[in-house]
């Protein structure tokens, strides 16, 4: 790889740090780690073909194009969360992800009664990934940062919070989340 391969993988894996939280490579480790799955079975339930798949982890590609791909990757996150918590069990894992297979993706903001609490209410980080996916469905992180920043004078908390949910890390807005509950 030349040097201006390395760099436009590096750019291209920063952008994914910004909308995503962490590079993809990195998320669908985790995820293929968590379930168990191999690289075809994870394209498989998210809908994409293997090479795209491999392009988004090794950087080559920055972004998911397809909103209906970014919510089952948010769903096999959580799912994974379960797993890891004992909540969901290795074979209800594999027929939730059938599940997340079929789903079409439909509006990010819809409770998919999949929720690691147990109460049918959408987890803190549940919702905040999915402001997060909505954010970043309507604009590029850096054009968020932009509107942020034109925004601060007149609107502070306002830019504050699109700088936290439209380009920040998903731990960063899940403390934010959680300081404005009230």
């Amino acid at each position: 790889m030349d040097a201006a391969q390395q760099e436009a993988t590096a750019r291209a894996r920063e952008l994914q740090r910004s909308w995503y939280g962490e590079p993809l490579g990195a998320l669908f480790r985790r995820l293929i780690e968590d379930l168990g799955l191999n690289q075809a079975r994870l394209a498989g339930v998210l809908g994409l073909s293997a090479p795209m798949l491999s392009q988004l982890m090794s950087g080559q590609r920055a972004k998911i194009g397809n909103p209906a791909v970014v919510q089952r990757v948010q769903l096999l996150q959580e799912l994974s969360g379960q797993v890891a918590d004992g909540s969901v069990s290795a074979a209800e894992a594999t027929e939730r992800m059938d599940e997340i297979k079929k789903s079409q993706g439909g509006s990010v903001l819809t409770n998919t009664g999949q929720s690691s609490s147990g109460s049918g209410a959408p987890t803190v980080k549940r919702v905040v990934r999915e402001i997060q996916s909505l954010l970043r469905s309507v604009s590029a992180a850096g054009d968020i940062i932009d509107a942020a920043e034109s925004l601060a004078g007149t609107h502070p908390e306002l830019a504050e919070f699109l700088r936290v949910y439209g380009a920040g890390r998903t731990s960063d807005a899940v403390a934010h989340y959680q300081a404005h509950q009230s």
